[in-house]
């Protein structure tokens, strides 16, 4: 939905006219009072409208996005059309006072609009309304997507992405088209991971039942090198209950805990730390999606599409909460994995029940941090100062 702002301008005609006089005459004996002083009452001059079409006339290369609207000043809008180069008529409405009419409808990319109508000045007078501008044509459109959907529930740990799929050279301008509005108000911010990705995620995790809504307006929007935004994204959803994951690799236990109470503590395997390249990441992940069984592939370490039950993906870099029953005597014990946690087929069952995507799960104990390499999301392992600079508005 578009948000337009509209400005007008108030113009003030006043005449006056004042005169005074005082006169003392001084005489010896007796003393004589002049005239009192006098005045003209204001003259009230009436003026015929002035109106003011936003964008100007003539004007070229006008963003689709930016406010369109005629307004007058000394008078009332009697009608006011835009029409498209097809002879259509935009959709607009007027302001209860008749003062303003404003377009309520996206514009399209590369086309001449014409304004007709008329204003009745205070006196009486008719000003008509006509001109017409054109809007820009981009060299390329960009597209974004969310990684949030209607009416969905989300962990605590859940953080809004919005992907471009083009570089976007001017970031700044692309954030304010970014809004994210909730309720309770919860204290959060945009980074950019890269010149594709921008991520909001609260400074601390997500209150139970915080109600959320994304919008992404950013048709219209300059992004930069001549490219403009294609179409708006928004999305509403809803954060669930309070689970968290703590998983220890020294301990080898995956504890979960649910709105603050201990429901399970599972023996677990996590990655071997002999190995760089099988080490589980210390961090807070965050639930990306659960599947009932998954192929497991790593050509480094010679296997594919090994079906694992009961997966839970906790980051881009190949780490899954999962269900592996060649593990078990070593669960509890020893980490023994290429980087997933291990847990026995029928304790990952009842963990994979409870998972909703955005739900932390919090790994300590490893040689290794959670971070960028790791891909998405890694946003709760940038501090959150850190997170703050990462802002456009802050570069």
């Amino acid at each position: 939905m578009d948000k337009r702002r509209h400005t007008g301008r108030r113009q003030l005609l006043v005449a006056f006219l004042g005169a005074g006089l005082v006169a003392t005459l001084a005489l010896t004996g007796c003393t004589t009072g002049g005239a009192a002083a006098a005045s003209a009452p204001v003259a009230q001059v009436a003026a015929p409208a002035t109106v003011t079409a936003t964008p100007a006339a003539d004007a070229k290369d006008v963003s689709p996005g930016a406010p369109a609207s005629v307004t007058v000043t000394d008078g009332a809008l009697r009608s006011v059309t835009l029409t498209n180069p097809d002879g259509k008529e935009v959709k607009g409405a007027f302001t209860e006072d008749k003062k303003t009419w404003a377009v309520a409808e996206d514009l399209g990319y590369g086309k001449t609009y014409t304004w007709s109508g008329a204003a009745i000045g205070a006196d009486g007078s008719t000003t008509p309304i006509s001109g017409s501008f054109t809007t820009v044509k981009p060299r390329s459109q960009i597209k974004a997507r969310l990684n949030t959907g209607d009416d969905r529930t989300y962990g605590i740990a859940m953080p809004i992405a919005v992907t471009f799929d083009a570089p976007v050279k001017d970031r700044l301008s692309a954030q304010k088209a970014l809004k994210v509005e909730t309720a309770p108000a919860t204290e959060g911010a945009w980074a950019w991971l890269d010149d594709r990705r921008a991520h909001w995620r609260p400074k601390e995790y997500w209150k139970p039942g915080t109600t959320v809504k994304v919008t992404a307006d950013i048709y219209g929007i300059p992004l930069g090198g001549g490219a403009y935004g294609r179409d708006d994204v928004t999305s509403a959803f809803t954060i669930g209950r309070h689970q968290i994951v703590k998983a220890d690799t020294q301990t080898h236990r995956m504890v979960v805990i649910t709105d603050g109470v201990q429901t399970h503590d599972f023996p677990a395997s996590f990655g071997l730390e002999t190995d760089p390249g099988r080490v589980t990441k210390s961090g807070t992940h965050v639930v990306m999606s659960k599947h009932a069984s998954y192929g497991m592939t790593n050509p480094k370490y010679n296997y594919e599409n090994v079906v694992v039950p009961w997966a839970v993906r906790i980051s881009n870099n190949g780490e899954f909460v999962h269900g592996y029953a060649p593990s078990i005597p070593h669960q509890g014990k020893r980490n023994v994995s290429h980087g997933c946690v291990n847990l026995s087929p029928a304790n990952a069952k009842i963990y994979y029940d409870t998972v909703l995507p955005g739900d932390p799960v919090e790994i300590t104990g490893s040689t290794q941090r959670l971070g960028a390499a790791d891909g998405d999301y890694y946003d709760w392992a940038v501090p959150w100062d850190q997170w703050q600079a990462m802002s456009a508005e802050a570069n």
